[in-house]
C-alpha cells in the first residue's frame, strides 16, 4: 500500500481589536512545534462590527476553536451554541471550542491563574485582595470564589464597575466579599494572604507602580501581578523588597494557553516550552 500523504492542519486562532500586541500565537505555536502537532494558530484583527461575519467564516473553514479577546469576550456569546460553567458564571468568554459541530464558550483565564497560583500556595481558606474589576478581575475572582477562599476584597476606582463584580460574586458564588474604593495608596489589611493586581497599571510602555502602601505588604503574603510585559513589574519588585512571595503574569498566560490547547486537541502540552518563548519575547 502506498503511503498516504496529507498536509492537513487543524486551525485555531484569536479574534481581537487591537490584537497585534498579543503574544498568544507565538507561545501556542511553540507548543505545537515542540509536540509536532498538526495545528496552526492564526491571529486575526476583527472589529466589533465584523464579529458575526468573522465567526461565520471561521465555522465555514472548520476551525477547532479560537481565543477571544478585547472587545469580544461578551459580544461573542450571542453567536455561540452554549457555554461552559466558568463562562456562564463570569458572563464572558475567552476560549471557544468546537465539540461535535457546536461551538461552546469557555473561560480559561481564571483556571490559568489558579494553576499558576498552585505553584506557590493553595487558595482554599485564604483572605484575598484584588485590584481591579474588569475582565481579568472577573475571571480570577470567580475562580477563586469557586476554589473556596475565605474572604475577598475588591479594590477599584470605578464604583459602578466594582459593584457589578461584587453583585456577580454574591449572586453566583457563596464567597464572602466586599468592595473598597481605591483612593490613594491602598493599605493592605493585616491578615491578607494573597494580593493580586488585575489592572493594566504597570503595563509597558507606561511602567509605573501600583498605588499601594508598600509598608503594608508583609513577609508571608503572596503578591501576584497579571501584567506580562514586563514580567517583573515595579509592584513585584516592591513586594520582593518586603519579603513577599511573588508571582508574575506569565504563569497565568501559559496555563490558560495549556487549558485551551487541551480543549482543542486533547493534548497536554509542556508549559515550560511556552514560558521560555514568552520570556524570550519580553527579556
Amino acid at each position: 500500500m502506498p503511503k498516504e500523504i496529507t498536509f492537513k492542519k487543524e486551525l485555531v486562532g484569536n479574534f481581537g481589536y487591537p490584537v497585534w500586541d498579543n503574544p498568544t500565537e507565538v507561545m501556542v505555536e511553540a507548543a505545537f512545534a515542540h509536540h509536532k502537532m498538526d495545528f496552526d494558530y492564526v491571529t486575526t484583527e476583527v472589529r466589533s462590527e465584523n464579529l458575526k461575519a468573522a465567526f461565520e467564516g471561521l465555522k465555514a473553514m472548520g476551525y477547532k476553536g479560537f481565543n477571544c479577546t478585547i472587545p469580544h469576550k461578551v459580544a461573542i456569546i450571542q453567536y455561540l451554541d452554549g457555554l461552559g460553567e466558568s463562562a456562564t458564571l463570569m458572563e464572558a468568554v475567552n476560549c471557544v471550542v468546537e465539540r461535535d459541530g457546536k461551538y461552546i464558550g469557555e473561560n480559561t483565564d481564571g483556571k490559568g491563574f489558579l494553576e499558576s497560583l498552585k505553584e506557590v500556595t493553595e487558595s482554599t481558606g485564604k483572605n484575598v485582595v484584588i485590584f481591579g474589576a474588569g475582565g481579568a478581575a472577573r475571571a480570577v475572582s470567580v475562580e477563586l470564589a469557586l476554589s473556596g477562599v475565605a474572604h475577598m476584597i475588591i479594590v477599584n476606582r470605578s464604583q459602578d464597575r466594582g459593584k457589578a463584580l461584587l453583585n456577580l460574586l454574591r449572586k453566583k458564588t457563596k464567597v464572602s466579599c466586599e468592595l473598597v474604593p481605591w483612593l490613594g495608596d491602598y493599605e493592605v489589611p493585616n491578615g491578607t494572604d494573597i494580593v493580586i493586581n488585575c489592572t493594566s497599571i504597570g503595563l509597558s510602555p507606561n511602567v509605573v507602580r501600583v498605588p499601594v502602601d508598600v509598608e503594608t505588604l508583609k513577609e508571608g503574603m503572596v503578591v501576584c501581578d497579571l501584567i506580562v510585559n514586563p514580567p517583573y513589574t515595579p509592584f513585584l519588585k516592591e513586594a520582593d523588597s518586603k519579603g513577599c512571595t511573588t508571582l508574575d503574569g506569565v504563569g497565568m498566560l501559559v496555563n490558560q494557553g495549556k487549558v485551551g490547547i487541551k480543549y482543542w486537541s486533547g493534548v497536554e502540552v509542556d508549559g515550560a516550552v511556552m514560558r521560555k518563548k514568552i520570556e524570550e519575547i519580553y527579556k
